[in-house]
């Protein structure tokens, strides 16, 4: 009997950590930051890339938790929402509140043994995410570049975090996050309009499923193909990439832009998940190729 009552309560607990930090989320997020990290270290320093893992971990999961806790209310009324831990009462907002505040502290102690730029880009992404994005986005769909801030941090914390040092090349990696974080929430407030709409999120820029906000996920995504391939012309100082990298990155940044172009197209649900999906590989795939362009080069 209690063997029975323990296989149910521990997958239980599991995945409502998962789901209260958001693991898969946090998880890309930490790929992004080491990412960034072999793009700026001379040598690997693999106790670093363990700390900026754990911490990266902790500063994406106590946001999520913080933001579950805020909006708590309004994740009861969306069906992609109403199961997360707090809104289903699996959780109590002092546990999570416990949990975001932990995580929080620890992020930031570790990210602070890298060095102190790490820890402050940390510090500013969290307090951007929590405060600033999170009670904006039932106001306006200008939470999307509030948002695309702390989104676009971790690829150039991981170069922060080598170097002790932002410039020409953590700034670059940043603008590339950056403008991709346009058609990537776009397409998702496109596929999740009625169920963002019921609980009273602006997420698309002219609030419709229409051609108005079709054109600007077109635009984000050129200046996010344009941005990818700056290095090449060796204007940003010692993030580079060699013409082959570059026609890599160009041929991947077109694969998107044809959803994105879809989307135009068809303006239907099931265009907007597909830009969602290819902008998922792109990015991560935008990665793997500047990384491995440094080591192979």
């Amino acid at each position: 009997m209690n063997t029975n009552v323990l296989k149910e309560v521990k997958p239980s607990i599991i995945s409502d950590f998962k789901e209260i930090t958001k693991m898969r989320l946090a998880l890309s997020v930490v790929f992004s930051s080491v990412a960034g990290y072999f793009l700026g270290a001379e040598a690997i320093n693999w106790t670093t890339v363990l700390l900026l893992s754990l911490g990266g971990y902790f500063m994406v999961g106590a946001s999520n938790a913080f933001n579950q806790i805020i909006e708590k209310d309004l994740d009861a009324l969306m069906n992609r929402t109403k199961n997360r831990p707090i809104p289903a009462g699996r959780m109590s907002v002092t546990s999570a509140f416990v949990i975001a505040t932990v995580f929080t502290l620890l992020g930031l102690i570790i990210l602070y043994n890298i060095n102190k730029q790490t820890a402050l880009f940390g510090a500013i992404s969290i307090f951007l995410y929590t405060c600033a994005y999170t009670p904006l986005k039932t106001k306006t769909p200008l939470a999307v570049f509030v948002g695309a801030i702390p989104g676009a941090i971790p690829f150039m914390l991981g170069w922060v975090a080598a170097t002790d040092n932002f410039g020409i090349e953590p700034g670059t990696l940043f603008a590339l996050q950056f403008f991709w974080q346009f058609p990537h929430f776009w397409a998702i407030g496109w596929f999740l309009f009625e169920d963002y709409k019921r609980g009273g999120f602006f997420m698309l820029p002219t609030g419709k499923q229409d051609k108005g906000t079709a054109v600007q996920v077109i635009m984000y995504t050129i200046w996010t193909i344009l941005v990818s391939i700056v290095p090449v012309f060796g204007v940003t100082g010692e993030l580079k990439l060699t013409i082959i990298a570059a026609i890599i990155v160009f041929l991947l940044g077109l694969v998107m832009l044809y959803y994105a172009l879809r989307l135009f197209k068809e303006r239907s649900v099931k265009a907007a998940r597909q830009l969602m999906l290819a902008s998922v590989i792109y990015i991560s795939l935008i990665q793997i190729v500047y990384v491995l362009d440094k080591f192979i080069r």
